[in-house]
């Protein structure tokens, strides 16, 4: 009996001792996660000059919103956040039909080329056409500087497939669907009003996934569209800090003045940018937040 006693103490001692380490890592992990946000955001309202300095680490100095009141006055802006926007959300949209309608036929065992369809799915994960042929593709469907160039090429991923499929696959017995159709409902009434509403938790996650890679999406712009009035939020970001940076350099011959007014620019433009740039994205995370650990647990783990 006090062999008994004595286990538990140890036990709950040596408990106690891997609860204060998983502490310890865990906060030294959420430094290093959040700190570099935190500075690019203290840095945005700081002055350039106490940045360079390196006088900013913790809290802003010499607060100003310069960098944003020019940013405000860059009237493209405006169009890249409208374009961005309705590229996020429209491409969004297309993402989460065809992922899930693909998806769902892949998890029913009476479909019968499941598995044929399965291995061209997995094979396009490690294999691709490459760039040339991609954009050859583009082109030859009419699409190069075209709104749905920036939606098609990348309307379905596979890995998120794979994800939504393991979920119907675990999440919804097929005793369930055998219910359904003992009341008289059809596959596509199954699909609609049973499988879709249980299917919340990995819908959300993997639409938070398919927005943020439309949000951030700089690569796809650059190759297929050459129009201005087409360009995501991106493309004008960055074409906002060249523009600084040519600007700062062809002012050599400038007054001192002048050249420190570029300087400030440039500096602080690079932080309220990336500020500009993150934080719809941030309003957006919370709202899905309850779905996330549960979507990619059962989604992304099981099967």
């Amino acid at each position: 009996m006090k062999g008994i006693v004595k286990s538990r103490v140890e036990k709950s001692y040596s408990d106690k001792i891997f609860d204060v380490v998983n502490l310890i890592v865990m906060c030294v992990l959420l430094l290093i996660f959040i700190w570099p946000m935190w500075f690019v955001l203290i840095a945005s309202f700081s002055d350039p000059n106490q940045l360079w300095l390196g006088n900013v680490i913790l809290w802003p100095k010499g607060f100003t919103l310069e960098a944003y009141e020019k940013l405000l006055e860059y009237t493209d802006i405006w169009i890249g956040y409208k374009n961005t926007i309705l590229y996020t959300v429209v491409g969004t949209l297309v993402n989460l039909i065809l992922t899930v309608t693909l998806a769902y036929p892949l998890s029913r065992k009476d479909f019968l080329p499941r598995k044929f369809i399965m291995i061209m799915l997995v094979i396009t994960m490690y294999f691709g056409g490459g760039l040339i042929p991609t954009y050859l593709v583009v082109k030859n469907l009419g699409m190069v500087n075209n709104f749905w160039a920036m939606i098609i090429p990348g309307a379905i991923s596979t890995y998120n497939v794979l994800v939504v499929r393991t979920y119907f696959l675990n999440s919804i017995p097929n005793e369930l669907h055998e219910a359904a159709k003992l009341d008289g409902a059809n596959n596509l009434q199954f699909f609609g009003k049973i499988a879709l509403p249980l299917a919340k938790p990995v819908v959300a996650v993997v639409g938070l996934y398919y927005a943020v890679g439309h949000w951030n999406d700089y690569y796809t712009a650059l190759i297929f569209l050459y129009d201005k009035e087409k360009f995501p939020l991106t493309c004008f970001l960055k074409n906002l800090i060249i523009d600084t940076s040519t600007a700062m350099r062809g002012s050599f011959g400038s007054s001192a003045s002048e050249m420190e007014s570029m300087i400030r620019l440039a500096q602080s433009l690079k932080y309220s940018t990336i500020i500009v740039a993150v934080i719809p994205m941030l309003i957006v995370y919370p709202f899905v937040q309850k779905f996330f650990v549960k979507g990619v647990m059962i989604g992304s783990i099981k099967g």
